[in-house]
């Protein structure tokens, strides 16, 4: 049978034939830079309100990621099932099987985008209460919440068109719809938090607004590819194969996702108990621990999908190389903005506020979690390769034992013990040592057996 073959070469990438260092490179690079320019256009959100309005509407715009990532991560990770089914069918040259795997994913994009928008308009006020947001911005953050809401059907269908695109190889055109959703972004941010002075209802309607431009683009994309990756609405369907496939493989990793953020929110209630100073100040860094995590996902997305094409095509000399590399050329990148993180601190978070107090709780942060973020490739890129060779619930369980339990604990027993913001974020580290050790014994344990 002849292999398939990919046409418009320029976006699409070959995982399985040739040098394997360039073109993980010119996967992940694309992606990374796509996912920390939407963390620079998410957190234009966070710095227009809080050079431009008040610390407490920058609070109320800050605090709410770690509830919005707990209902959106369980769904997003249902994307990543649809990347690795799509790439091992293309591994495998099952091209009848491409077509219903994609009308599958969009259908499911479909429906968890308005359960999204539904469940995250009824939740909102009892989600935020219950993190104990302070009285003095929670009213803002309620409001932002429910309008970033509105936006999930969209949110949803760029997620899973992206993963679409990415297990064929192509990084690129996400990153230009990202590119031109974040332009608009900013821009509107200007206009109505400045010229309309609509506070945070403007910066969340902007950023619904460019979350629409970037869905369409994606979906613009999907419908003018060529057989067998081209979307027909007329097409939708619900293919009880694939989408099995994909609950088996997305449903660990969106439920690692989901329990990550519950030990996030966690910790956001910490946060929230010393003060909106405090919450501002997390909220500053966390834009930069976010940048310096989308390059870890970048490089575990790139063991995920050339995992996955290549243990359909059976080639495991290959899928070790993959392994190799990706977790190399991600401790390099990450290191470097880490480091970069750390030496500039003080200039960077600047451009999120000037108020003393605000900033030094984000230097804390700064110097105590995102210095350290690279750590996280240890984990994360062995259980992407995990993933893409079928074993989804293994990575996830120690992910959920490392960081999320133990995070929790921590909070309960360390910081109880000693009520400081600095041995608050001392827990990142500290889990994310356990976690990468462990999943990297998983790794090789199961490498070992299954190549056997």
């Amino acid at each position: 049978m002849a292999q398939l073959r990919l046409h418009n070469h320029s976006n699409n990438i070959d995982m399985l034939h040739g040098p394997l260092l360039g073109k993980i490179l010119l996967f992940a690079l694309p992606l990374a830079a796509s996912m920390m320019l939407q963390q620079l256009f998410n957190s234009a959100d966070v710095a227009v309100v809080g050079r431009f309005d008040s610390p407490q509407a920058m609070a109320a715009v800050g605090s709410n990621g770690a509830a919005i990532n707990l209902m959106v991560n369980l769904f997003v990770g249902l994307s990543i099932g649809a990347n690795v089914i799509v790439a091992r069918c293309i591994g495998r040259n099952e091209t009848g099987k491409i077509h219903d795997a994609i009308h599958t994913s969009i259908s499911l994009a479909l429906i968890s985008g308005v359960l999204l928008l539904i469940w995250g308009v009824l939740i909102a006020k009892p989600i935020l209460t219950l993190m104990n947001t302070p009285e003095d911005i929670i009213d803002l953050a309620v409001v932002y919440f429910r309008i970033y809401f509105l936006g999930m059907p969209f949110i949803m269908l760029y997620n899973f068109g992206s993963a679409i695109l990415r297990s064929k190889g192509d990084s690129k055109r996400p990153l230009w719809s990202l590119g031109l959703g974040g332009v608009i972004n900013v821009i509107l941010n200007l206009i109505f938090v400045i010229g309309l002075k609509l506070s945070v209802v403007g910066v969340a309607l902007a950023t619904v607004i460019s979350n629409v431009v970037s869905s369409i683009m994606i979906m613009y994309y999907l419908m003018t590819e060529d057989e067998p990756f081209r979307f027909k609405v007329g097409d939708l369907s619900f293919k009880r194969e694939h989408f099995i496939q994909i609950l088996k493989i997305g449903l660990p990793a969106g439920i690692q996702g989901s329990l990550f953020s519950i030990s996030n929110m966690t910790i956001q209630t910490a946060i929230n108990s010393l003060g909106s100073y405090a919450s501002a100040g997390s909220a500053a860094a966390l834009n930069f621990d976010f940048l310096t995590y989308y390059v870890v996902a970048a490089f575990t997305q790139a063991a995920v999908t050339f995992t996955s094409q290549n243990f359909g095509a059976g080639d495991y000399g290959r899928c070790k190389r993959v392994f190799s590399l990706t977790m190399s050329t991600g401790l390099i990148f990450t290191g470097i903005v880490c480091l970069a993180c750390a030496v500039w601190k003080t200039g960077l978070l600047s451009l999120y506020t000037i108020n003393p107090e605000v900033l030094r709780y984000a230097e804390v942060r700064m110097i105590h979690a995102v210095a350290f973020l690279w750590m996280t490739n240890i984990y994360e890129v062995s259980g992407g390769c995990l993933r893409g060779m079928g074993y989804s619930m293994l990575p996830s369980v120690l992910v959920l034992l490392g960081c999320c339990v133990l995070r929790i604990v921590w909070v309960y027993t360390v910081f109880a013990w000693d009520n400081d913001f600095a041995v608050l974020m001392n827990v990142y580290p500290v889990s994310w040592t356990i976690t990468g050790i462990a999943t990297m014994i998983a790794y090789c344990y199961v490498r070992r057996k299954l190549f056997a």
